[in-house]
């Protein structure tokens, strides 16, 4: 796999100088066996009176800026570059009591697993229910990951991909019903349906890789990007893009993992002024691939990180205003 080079600028535009609030970023990739960072680079225009790095409950590396002065314009910029190893199907050698549906997670892992199983989203009427149970066997047990894989590919088929910059997630039920949606949509409506067949699953934020010509090839590219990844015993978490039918972690780029949408933001935050001073916000998101032969050593966030540029994605909010009469 080649190194790949990430490029995410997000800029905020304002009518007249307001004043900017706390801004938190998650923008740097996980690092592991899979994916090893060798260079990150977060710029922020105008300079942070404060910058600040923290990992939150789910080991997830946030980056947090506090700002002085007035501005007209906000300007995040990350940069990043990393080896990423991709795993597929193949790869997962899961438990043999794991392999058929239904199976039991053992009682040491149940504690942990148990917030990620249980259900996020109302369904009074079991529609997402009824909708998952369409994956299982009708003449006794079904095999665990091809019910997985059925179900990646049956939304990436039979759902239409609608880009949507507002903020917030759509209802799983709301999604079924209107046959269309976001990454972040598509990513919730599967991880509620595992979590509905009793399976442990949680949301990824991320950024997605389009191999071949750079930038086309998948659904989603061009922002941030969102999927879900379940635990099966044996394998560990496994991801899982129903967006563009992807089983394993090819080409996708974890950033941020959490149980629900609302803690894996890319960026967010507040400014202090007229609601008619925003002018909106640009996203630009770019996932190239480069020659291994530069890469040196893996990158690690120094103790005082230079001033950043963060990005959001398209995909996701603006900063969220605070209006306060100056």
């Amino acid at each position: 796999m080649p190194i790949l080079k990430v490029r995410h600028l997000t800029t905020y535009r304002y009518r007249q100088p307001v004043a900017f609030g706390e801004h938190r970023m998650m923008l740097r990739p996980r690092e592991g066996h899979d994916q090893r960072l060798f260079e990150t680079q977060l710029n922020i225009t105008p300079a942070p009176a404060e910058l600040r790095w923290l990992h939150d409950v789910f080991g997830n590396s946030v980056a947090i800026a506090r700002f002085s002065g007035r501005w007209r314009e906000l300007c995040f910029e990350s940069v990043v570059r990393l080896d990423h190893h991709p795993l597929n199907a193949l790869d997962f050698q899961i438990e043999d009591y794991a392999r058929t549906y239904p199976f039991a997670y053992g009682m040491e892992e149940m504690p942990d697993l148990a917030r990620s199983i249980e259900r996020h989203y109302p369904d009074p009427e079991r529609v997402v229910d009824r909708w998952a149970r369409r994956f299982l066997g009708r003449d006794g047990p079904a095999a665990t990951l091809p019910l997985l894989e059925a179900m990646t590919h049956a939304i990436r088929r039979e759902l239409t991909y609608i880009p949507r910059h507002e903020r917030g997630i759509q209802d799983p039920v709301k999604t079924l019903k209107l046959g269309s949606g976001t990454c972040r949509d598509f990513a919730v409506l599967m991880m509620e349906a595992a979590r509905s067949l009793g399976l442990a699953a949680r949301f990824v934020s991320g950024y997605l890789y389009s191999p071949g010509r750079d930038g086309e090839g998948h659904v989603g590219g061009g922002n941030t990007h969102a999927w879900v990844r379940v635990y099966l015993p044996g394998a560990g978490w496994v991801e899982f893009d129903p967006t563009n039918g992807i089983v394993g972690n090819r080409d996708l780029i974890r950033v941020a993992i959490a149980r629900d949408p609302s803690q894996a933001l890319p960026l967010h935050g507040t400014w202090f002024g007229f609601p008619a001073d925003s002018l909106g916000m640009t996203v630009e998101v770019s996932v190239t691939s480069e020659t291994p032969a530069t890469a040196i050593s893996p990158a690690v966030p120094p103790a005082d990180p230079p001033a950043p540029s963060a990005s959001e994605a398209a995909s996701e909010p603006p900063a969220r205003p605070h209006v306060l009469t100056p």
